[in-house]
């Protein structure tokens, strides 16, 4: 018996649009798709709903982020000046 192959995140590109290209875009899908520490309760249950938009399924805290993750690094700029002030 062989064992089943660990599906890929970019396995449904199949051989297109070049090798750097689709490691780039399954760096992206799994950074958007996996879970990430809540700011208001601290669960590790903050997943993306859609675009830009994340939500805890633990508090249910929604709130905008990045597309692919729910910081940018101007947000974290942003807000250490904002901390400054």
């Amino acid at each position: 018996m062989s064992r089943k192959a660990q599906k890929s995140p970019i396995g449904g590109l199949g051989a297109r649009y070049g090798r750097s290209v689709r490691n780039r875009i399954g760096r992206i899908l799994v950074e958007s798709r996996k879970k990430y520490a809540c700011a208001s309760c601290g669960n590790l249950a903050v997943e993306r709903s859609s675009v830009g938009v994340w939500q805890c399924s633990h508090c249910g805290n929604t709130f905008t982020g990045g597309a692919y993750g729910p910081t940018t690094k101007t947000g974290d700029v942003a807000r250490r000046s904002a901390r400054r002030a």
